[in-house]
This record gives C-alpha cells, sequence and structure tokens, in this order.
C-alpha cells in the first residue's frame, strides 16, 4: 500500500498504517467506515457490503476496529452481514496494548425492533451493547438488559447524538460505526460525523444496491475534506474529516 496525498510514500509498512490512522486525542471521536463501488454502491449483488470487499480492504478494517473502543452497527446490515463480536488476535493484542486500550473493542447493535441474534448479544472478548429507543418492545428490552447494557437513546428513532454521548459516559471515546446506509443516515443527520474512512473499489456495480446513506436529504449537505488518500492494486482508500 502506499500514500498518494498529502506525500507521496512508496510503500506503508502495517506501523505507518497504524500512525496514519490512529485517532486523534480528543474527548470523543465518531469514525465511519465504508467500502463502495465506483458507482456508488455500497452493497454487491447479493446486498452484502463482504462481497465489494478484497484482502486490502479487510486489512484496513481490521486495523480500524483495533484503534476502535466500540464499533457500532445497524441490527439489519448485522444480520444480513452475519456479525459476530469482535474477536482478539495476536497482532490486535498488541496494538492495543501499546495504545493503552482493552484487549477487544465492544460491539454496539442499533435497534428499534431489537431483533438480535442470541450469539451477537453473547459478546466475546468485550461486551456487545445495545442501542435502542423508547419505541422498542419493552419486554425485550428489559430481556437483553438482564444479559447485556442497553443505551436508551431517543424516543421514537435512535438519537444517535444522544448515542455518542452515553457511549462516551461509558469511556467508549474511539467510536467506529460500519453501517449500514440506515444507521449511516442517523449519523450524518446528527451532526457527529467526525471522519469518513472510504475505500473505493474498482468495479461498476449497476443495479439498485444502497448508496452511503438511506434516507432524506439532509440540509445543508454534510461537507468534508480530504484528509489522506491510498491506494492498493487500484483500490483507493481515502479518509475524510470535518473542516
Amino acid at each position: 500500500m502506499r500514500s498518494l496525498f498529502p506525500s507521496f510514500t512508496d510503500e506503508l509498512s502495517y506501523d505507518d498504517l497504524i500512525e496514519l490512522y490512529d485517532y486523534p486525542a480528543k474527548k470523543a471521536w465518531v469514525r465511519a467506515n465504508f467500502v463502495s463501488s465506483l458507482d456508488g454502491a455500497v452493497q454487491g449483488s447479493d446486498h452484502k457490503s463482504a462481497s465489494l470487499s478484497s484482502k486490502a480492504d479487510k486489512r484496513v478494517l481490521g486495523l480500524l476496529r483495533s484503534l476502535a473502543d466500540v464499533v457500532v452497527i445497524g441490527a439489519h446490515t448485522a444480520r444480513v452481514e452475519d456479525y459476530r463480536p469482535v474477536k482478539s488476535t495476536d497482532r490486535r493484542t498488541v496494538i492495543r496494548q501499546r495504545l493503552g486500550l482493552s484487549p477487544a473493542p465492544a460491539m454496539a447493535v442499533v435497534s428499534r425492533s431489537l431483533d438480535i441474534s442470541a450469539s451477537l448479544l453473547e459478546g466475546g472478548h468485550a461486551p456487545t451493547l445495545v442501542i435502542t429507543s423508547e419505541s422498542s418492545p419493552k419486554n425485550r428490552r428489559l430481556d437483553i438488559a438482564r444479559r447485556t447494557p442497553v443505551i436508551v437513546a431517543g424516543e421514537t428513532s435512535v438519537d444517535f447524538a444522544e448515542a455518542v454521548d452515553a457511549l462516551v459516559q461509558r469511556s467508549f471515546h474511539r467510536i467506529l460505526c460500519e453501517g449500514g446506509p440506515t444507521l449511516m443516515h442517523s449519523v450524518v443527520a446528527s451532526g457527529r460525523l467526525d471522519e469518513l474512512c472510504l475505500t473505493w473499489t474498482p468495479v461498476i456495480a449497476s443495479g439498485d444496491a444502497l448508496r452511503l446513506t438511506d434516507g432524506a436529504a439532509v440540509e445543508p449537505p454534510y461537507q468534508l475534506r480530504l484528509k489522506q488518500l491510498l491506494e492498493e492494486d487500484s483500490e483507493l482508500f481515502a479518509c475524510y474529516v470535518r473542516p
């Protein structure tokens, strides 16, 4: 992998990538990560983002998880992509020990229906949290709360800004949002997105796949600026931040 912007570097080591992608020293930082085709699809023909991914993209995804306190994912995407709790690996453990982080990042599933698999709720090397709204099924919410932490943010729908504040209160400052598009719309609409890591894979998907966000227009449009651009095997790894 090489750097194209802001400076050219022909070969980046894994330590270089850690330095480039590490979170800033700030109270809280919300980063989103997506892979997209050249024509804007964030799903392959099977409606899964994994079918657009590559070895290099998975390497960056693994690194971003290694640097995060918590990985936030929408319940629908968790079901479609068959999410499991994030596990510790030897490389991940070394990185996180160096940065003074817990052995593995927690998982936070956003859901109003609370239709979440039991295996995901069980957690792994770190707990799975649930983020929901007041309108979620009360009995189901109480049942889940007996097994894992539940954050109630918002009344009829999840208020992402309120959810971020609740995560920060629990010492989850390095927040990584992996989608999907409906949750990403809430992230953008909340005004709390600090950074977008976007992999451009060199394919044109066509079809009716969703875009990065799915929802009503956000006014004014969310402005970002390019922070860095990396390349490997014609894939572009862009990083955008709020001005």
